[in-house]
């Protein structure tokens, strides 16, 4: 079995991103197949055939055009246990913007993993590949999520009122972004 920091992309205090290995799939399907999870993504669960079909497909996915996603394990240090998913998405590569994503294991919820992971793959998303934005679309809902990206100060850019429609249900959106500039100086402020 892989380490917990093989192939590390970044590390926190309590975390460790990296790619998911074939390994994380029990743990990875046991959050991902929850009901709850769905809630503010517009979609039902799906079957387990299909979960572990774009699961496999995340292995490997390619990081280099418009759609391709980088989806990483959040592992926590002391145990190694999944806490969560973190992904940056090319949305423009010609306009270096990047979309990010997070979704919490419910059992781990509400102890700050969530925020911890976001912050470092937006920090690997404006370093490492360079981006200028980085953004992230919101169910208006969804307090949890809001409640991350405001705790790592991106701007709320956009409300978008019933843009999205889901079992006959109209839901509102907000967009929140930072740009790398607005980062650098976050962290300097911070150091």
């Amino acid at each position: 079995m892989m380490s917990n920091d093989a192939k590390s992309l970044a590390s926190t205090e309590r975390l460790i991103l990296r790619r998911f290995v074939p390994e994380d799939f029990k743990a990875y399907s046991a959050y991902r197949s929850l009901p709850e999870i769905y809630r503010f993504l517009y979609r039902d669960p799906p079957s387990p055939e299909v979960l572990r079909e774009r699961f496999d497909i995340s292995l490997n996915s390619p990081f280099s055009e418009d759609g391709d996603t980088l989806l990483c394990a959040a592992i926590r240090r002391e145990d190694g246990a999944l806490v969560g998913d973190v992904s940056l998405t090319f949305a423009n590569k010609a306009a270096l913007q990047a979309e990010i994503g997070y979704t919490s294991n419910p059992a781990h919820a509400g102890r700050g993993y969530a925020t911890e992971a976001a912050e470092a793959i937006i920090t690997l998303g404006f370093g490492r590949f360079g981006f200028h934005r980085i953004f992230a679309r919101l169910d208006a809902k969804n307090a949890g999520s809001i409640g991350v990206v405001e705790r790592l100060g991106l701007r709320r850019e956009a409300h978008l009122i019933e843009n999205d429609r889901f079992n006959g249900v109209w839901g509102d959106e907000y967009v929140y972004a930072a740009l790398s500039h607005e980062w650098a100086a976050r962290a300097s402020r911070e150091a």
